[in-house]
């Protein structure tokens, strides 16, 4: 245990990295899509001769600057500052192994913002072709980010058997396209791209909704135009997540089937109600985009708009929060845990202990210590995952088990495909059972915390 633990109550740390990555995938896919989206409506007005629709562009690049130069940057510095504070371990190995990845990435991602500037600051400065090339190389520059960072995304799923043979032996690198190029990464790059095109359509109806009744003609044609921008997505999702199914790991793909097997009794996974949310918002907006923005433009209003972006959101938060869950119990699978400890360490933190070592045993004692560093990154005492609450029903002894078999970690654990194995020597967890039952029935003489 060689860093802190950020504490953050009720929540937990885990929240925190949760809501700025939504808020961030909302905004950044929009920059992708939204940027190819510029370039085309420039492109349509101008071959259409429609001065009017290239102002509404024109606007909306404004809109799109701010949003994305903004909000969008700012919230991905979030990101790194709050997955380095959760989980350092997982963050390490990330940058570690993809250093050149996220160097590429930061190029793109530089002309990407300086190419928004110009592109807004040069309407009407520069030749109607230069501008248009603008346009053209801010939509390459933007989608080559997403091409990079779904290949590290994609990699904490499926690292691939090539990656994995040579993890933690220091050869790493000589596997980096290997592990880069892994089996999940073309479906979910034609996953996200439909995303990002469906993103710009939904953030386009915010600028279309705006334009006044008198001129219904242009705001028809602006609603129609950005309606048609979500049919992609609609008409091809099912059939690349099937594709993306086909490509996912076993557990993973049986965790989701065992959901969707049970419902008729209403035994639901998480991942099972969080897909339903998508399904669910997804055909919410398709329903209010098509018989509003598209049929109706006049009674089109911006507070559709701001509704079906929210319904974006939580299409877009569910379906994140589904593809971190069909990765647990790891951040890497088969690599790294979720607690931040190596799979190929467990044997040796059994054997010498996950406390050993760690500069905060003199601060605090070993069971808090073995609660903090294995236990915080999915749980919180008293909020999201509640300690007390998963606990409240069980003593002294039925903690004691319950560690046992998380310790274990044997193929028949119906904890196994969620929970990674509980680590430490034989007295770590007696501390840990010791601080769990102590922290649960304080009123009921728990066992005093040993050092």
């Amino acid at each position: 245990m060689n860093y802190p633990v950020w504490d953050v109550p009720l929540i937990g740390s885990v929240w925190v990295v949760g809501a700025i990555a939504i808020f961030h995938v909302m905004i950044s896919q929009f920059a992708v899509g939204g940027g190819l989206y510029l370039a085309l409506a420039e492109y349509e007005a101008r071959r259409q001769g429609r001065e009017d629709w290239l102002e509404v562009v024109k606007n909306h690049s404004k809109f799109f600057l701010i949003l994305t130069g903004v909000f969008g940057a700012v919230s991905g510095a979030g990101i790194w500052f709050a997955i380095g504070l959760a989980s350092p371990e997982s963050t390490s190995a990330l940058i570690h192994n993809f250093v050149f990845g996220w160097a590429m990435e930061w190029c793109f991602f530089i002309v990407e913002i300086a190419t928004a500037i110009v592109y807004y600051y040069t309407w009407d400065r520069v030749s109607e072709r230069t501008h248009q090339n603008l346009g053209w190389l801010y939509a390459g520059s933007s989608y080559c980010t997403l091409v990079i960072i779904n290949g590290i995304l994609t990699f904490m799923l499926t690292p691939g058997q090539s990656w994995l043979a040579v993890a933690g032996t220091g050869h790493e690198a000589s596997r980096f396209w290997e592990g880069f190029f892994n089996p999940t990464y073309w479906p979910s790059l034609v996953l996200r791209t439909l995303v990002c095109l469906s993103l710009a359509g939904v953030w386009a109806l915010i600028t279309g909704s705006r334009i006044g009744d008198e001129n219904l003609a242009l705001k028809a044609k602006v609603l129609r135009w950005s309606t048609r921008w979500l049919v992609p997505s609609f008409v091809l999702m099912p059939l690349v997540f099937v594709w993306y199914l086909t490509a996912i790991p076993d557990n993973s793909r049986q965790l989701l089937q065992a959901g969707v097997a049970t419902i008729g009794s209403g035994l639901f996974t998480q991942v099972t109600r969080s897909l339903m949310v998508t399904v669910m918002t997804s055909a919410s907006i398709l329903a209010v985009t098509f018989f509003l923005a598209y049929k109706n433009p006049r009674d089109f209003k911006l507070g559709h708009a701001v509704a079906v972006l929210l319904l974006a959101f939580a299409a877009t938060g569910s379906t994140e929060h589904a593809r971190e869950m069909i990765r647990k119990p790891y951040t890497v699978s088969n690599y790294m845990y979720s607690s931040g400890v190596r799979k190929a360490y467990v044997p040796k933190l059994n054997a010498v202990g996950f406390t050993t070592g760690s500069p905060w045993t003199q601060s605090m004692e070993r069971g808090e210590l073995m609660f903090r560093g294995q236990c915080m990154n999915c749980h919180t005492m008293d909020g999201y995952r509640s300690i007390r609450k998963l606990m409240s029903e069980r003593d002294h002894k039925g903690i004691e088990t319950l560690l046992k078999v998380l310790h274990e970690d044997a193929a028949s654990s119906p904890y196994r495909n969620f929970m990674p194995p509980l680590t430490g020597t034989p007295e770590e967890i007696a501390a840990l059972a010791d601080y769990l039952d102590h922290q649960v029935h304080p009123a009921a003489g728990a066992v005093v915390a040993r050092k």
